[in-house]
């Protein structure tokens, strides 16, 4: 079930804000994110927290210098999905703008697994010659990994964001906000954003050391575009901090100040990068570049994003578009045989859905986890065998459920079940026994019916409201633009009744919209439903400028509709 509901909102937080100026809708819409004063809208760099509120940051700034000054070789330990290939990638150009001598390694998802593994270890050490490793968006469970590059003679800096377990690294130096003896102000730092950090303060001890000023220092605000990407595509709250980053590095896409290959992917997309879109990062360049960890090898990713020659980063741009084309038709597949085997297990009657099949993609089974928990709203595991006959998942779950806590509790019920696993509230991987899928299917339904509600089971839509006719405008739509919307910042949403003037199916799947209100007429369309709708509607709604033939007309994205 699918209820529509409106956002309740401050109204001091309101009157406020309409004090200083702002639009009336806008500042409604803002009191209901929590906003109670201009100043938390600014995206100017100013207002990003300072790096010394990240623990052990100056450790960390003080022992790569000291790297640097030694030229010792320092090799980058990424994870294959978006945010620790741009992470890398902001690792590799920082650093070697810093002057260091640096290379990467990414494991690869079918032989290697997540994270620092003691395998990649030996490999670090025999074929890179690697005097100190260095994480991106993982390392923070990679307890055993750090122990082998220890004995190893090698030392270790872990730049993560992910949750800790109950075991932390030792004799290393760690960089996460979300470790226990963190203050950092913002807990929702992508890994590319702290490894950002660690690079704004790496810099600064440089000039303290007098080994640059600020006229001389490196511009690290080259890097933005990328921060950009992994922020928003990780899915990580879209907090003031990171709504920074984000506008901060859409500011330098638009005005051409990008990455080769980042220019390369709006390209081979179909993209205009002068006006690109957190929707462009999130759903086009994003994909692009996690089919590449999800079917081949993130290292083709990387190599777009550090390449300085325009020419390789389109040949590699086309590869990565080729991918994502592979990746979406085996997904089709997939999600066919999905829905076979849940239309057996009745959806409606559980708390969980968690699917298993012999012959699904590894690199794709986290896709269509996202894709079941959309359809059916409940906390989905999808899963497929290894080669050595172990079971892998990746889970998605809902808003009122901690996916990793979950599987944690699960863990704890049933040890040896799980060989390992990690992730965050929303999302999560792990590795099962050959024949644990069925303890794990019972186990973590017991789990969700102890922590849920069948009200939290309840899709809800929520809304800012109904909208004042004048507000259907291009120019409304610009003001809301000025804004970075995403997860914990969410893209506005409208609630009204229309009277449906004519519809109709488009491709079999969407469905084109007339309507009218207020003896006004609008187009809108609700992408992914085929279903007609009664000659009277409560539609929950976005606004949308939308271009055709040259001309620019405001058109209504319908996300949910209701009959009155």
């Amino acid at each position: 079930m699918t209820r529509i509901t409106t956002r309740p909102y401050s109204r001091e937080s309101f009157s406020q804000l309409c004090r200083t100026g702002i639009h009336p809708v806008l500042a409604r819409i803002f009191a209901a994110r929590g906003i109670t004063q201009t100043e938390e809208l600014s995206t100017g760099l100013s207002g990003m927290i300072s790096p010394g509120q990240l623990a052990h940051i100056g450790d960390a700034a003080g022992f790569l210098a000291d790297a640097i000054a030694a030229g010792r070789k320092i090799t980058v330990i990424a994870d294959y999905d978006c945010d620790g290939a741009t992470a890398c990638a902001v690792a590799l150009r920082g650093l070697r703008l810093l002057g260091a001598n640096v290379d990467y390694m990414v494991p690869n998802r079918f032989d290697n697994g997540y994270g620092l593994t003691p395998e990649i270890v030996r490999q670090a050490k025999e074929h890179h010659q690697t005097d100190i490793i260095l994480t991106v968006d993982n390392g923070i469970a990679s307890i055993k990994g750090i122990e082998e590059a220890l004995a190893s003679g090698m030392q270790v800096l872990v730049t993560d964001h992910h949750l800790p377990g109950d075991e932390l690294p030792q004799n290393c130096i760690v960089v996460n906000p979300n470790q226990p003896d963190c203050s950092f102000p913002s807990k929702n730092l992508a890994g590319v954003g702290v490894m950002f950090y660690v690079l704004l303060a790496l810099r600064a001890e440089m000039r303290r050391r007098r080994i640059f000023d600020e006229k001389t220092q490196p511009h690290l605000d080259q890097l933005l575009d990328l921060v950009a990407l992994g922020t928003f595509a990780d899915v990580v709250k879209l907090d003031a901090n990171n709504r920074i980053l984000v506008a901060q590095g859409l500011r330098r896409i638009r005005a051409g100040n990008m990455q080769p290959g980042m220019a390369a992917l709006f390209q081979v997309s179909g993209r205009d990068f002068r006006k690109a879109s957190p929707f462009d990062l999130g759903f086009t360049l994003g994909p692009r570049l996690n089919a590449a960890g999800r079917l081949s090898d993130m290292s083709l990713g990387i190599e777009c994003l550090i390449t300085d020659d325009r020419g390789k980063a389109l040949e590699m741009a086309d590869e990565l578009n080729r991918i994502n084309v592979e990746r979406r038709e085996i997904e089709a597949d997939m999600r066919i045989e999905a829905r076979e085997q849940i239309s057996k297990i009745h959806p409606e009657d559980r708390a969980t859905i968690s699917i298993l099949s012999e012959d699904w993609h590894q690199g794709i089974i986290g896709i269509l986890a996202s894709r079941i928990k959309e359809k059916y709203f409940r906390p989905a595991m999808a899963f497929a065998r290894d080669k050595d006959g172990k079971i892998r998942g990746s889970g998605r779950s809902i808003p009122e459920f901690h996916l990793r806590d979950a599987l944690d509790l699960v863990a704890k019920r049933h040890p040896g079940l799980i060989v390992q696993f990690g992730g965050h509230a929303m999302a999560a991987g792990l590795t099962l026994q050959p024949d644990g899928f069925d303890v794990f299917t019972q186990a973590f339904e017991n789990v969700a019916k102890e922590w849920l509600t069948q009200t939290q089971l309840e899709r809800i839509i929520e809304t800012d409201g109904s909208l004042d006719d004048d507000c259907f405008t291009l120019d409304f739509i610009g003001l809301l633009d000025t804004q970075v919307w995403g997860h914990g910042f969410p893209v506005p949403v409208f609630c009204d009744e229309f009277t449906v003037i004519n519809q109709r199916v488009l491709k079999e799947k969407h469905l084109r919209l007339q309507l009218e209100r207020n003896g006004r007429n609008y187009t809108a369309i609700q992408f992914g439903n085929n279903a007609t709708l009664p000659r009277r509607a409560r539609l929950a709604y976005r606004l949308d400028a939308n271009e055709f033939n040259g001309r620019t007309s405001v058109q209504l994205i319908v996300e949910h509709s209701e009959r009155v």
